[in-house]
């Protein structure tokens, strides 16, 4: 007798179903550990003809990012290529107000329709069911325009997404979130090339310092870095390559979060907002 399937395994079969159902997509690959998998998963189960693999680059997505985009995608064998975007045409996108996101992921539809609507294809994104809680008018926008999110249509948690990324060999199961540079920047602090830069600076800096994960948030001419608690310490230590890194980057002040890392934690200000229309 067989075994009883796990219940992650469940999972990844019901997976391949929804993405089946879907016949052709196009993946939005970002390069985090979500998209990672809905990518593998759509590559091995509908072939490299009927899954096309494409990276969004703009001035939000930081350069090592997309080399190891590339790189996985060559490792795996995907159907993948590139496409640009330009949000930071949009003034309002630029303004940075709570909807930042919502007209960053319109603008990603603008570019990936018209690639799905020659493939026959639909444009699927890598949430899972723990992003649904945050606030994410980028999800909003992409369901608008017709996007699906196989993941949450299977059930995935982020913990399940990383059990199936690593029992598939994806080197990216333990990766740390990566949300875009912009995300670096307090609402209302507008986005431009220069802080997008000093942030991509900063924190490819620092990670050659030995931190995977890390956020440097842009409070003016102040570098606000964020590393998990443990590595508070060890960071502290470096403090004098850090200041020189983050300076160097055109910050004029460099502190220490001693809360430590926090994913999103910029949308605790959100209550004093008016979102703008969208």
């Amino acid at each position: 007798m067989s075994a009883p399937a796990s219940t992650v395994d469940i999972k990844l079969e019901a997976l391949r179903e929804v993405l089946t159902r879907s016949e052709r997509v196009v993946v939005a690959f970002s390069g985090g550990v979500d998209s990672a998998l809905v990518a593998d998963v759509a590559h091995s189960t509908l072939g490299a003809e009927r899954a096309h693999i494409v990276t969004a680059v703009s001035p939000s997505l930081a350069d090592d990012e997309l080399t190891d985009a590339r790189s996985l995608a060559t490792e795996r064998g995907w159907n993948f290529s590139t496409v640009d975007t330009d949000e930071m045409e949009n003034a309002a996108y630029r303004r940075n107000d709570a909807m930042r996101c919502y007209h960053c992921k319109s603008a990603l539809m603008d570019a990936l329709d018209p690639i799905a609507s020659r493939l026959g294809a639909t444009v699927v994104l890598g949430v899972n069911l723990d992003d649904l809680g945050a606030h994410r008018p980028g999800q909003q926008a992409a369901a608008g325009r017709g996007a699906r999110f196989p993941m949450v249509e299977a059930g995935l948690t982020k913990d399940d997404v990383r059990a199936i990324s690593r029992d598939l060999g994806l080197r990216t199961w333990d990766k740390p979130a990566a949300a875009c540079l912009a995300s670096r920047l307090p609402y209302g602090t507008p986005v431009t090339l220069e802080h997008l830069s000093e942030v991509e600076r900063a924190e490819a800096g620092i990670r050659r310092l030995g931190f995977d994960a890390l956020r440097v948030r842009h409070e003016g001419p102040i570098a606000r870095i964020e590393v998990p608690l443990a590595d508070l310490a060890r960071l502290v230590d470096a403090g004098a390559a850090v200041v020189e890194i983050v300076k160097r980057a055109g910050f004029e002040n460099v502190c220490v979060d001693l809360e430590g890392l926090r994913s999103g934690n910029l949308n605790d200000r959100l209550d004093s907002l008016q979102p703008a229309p969208s």
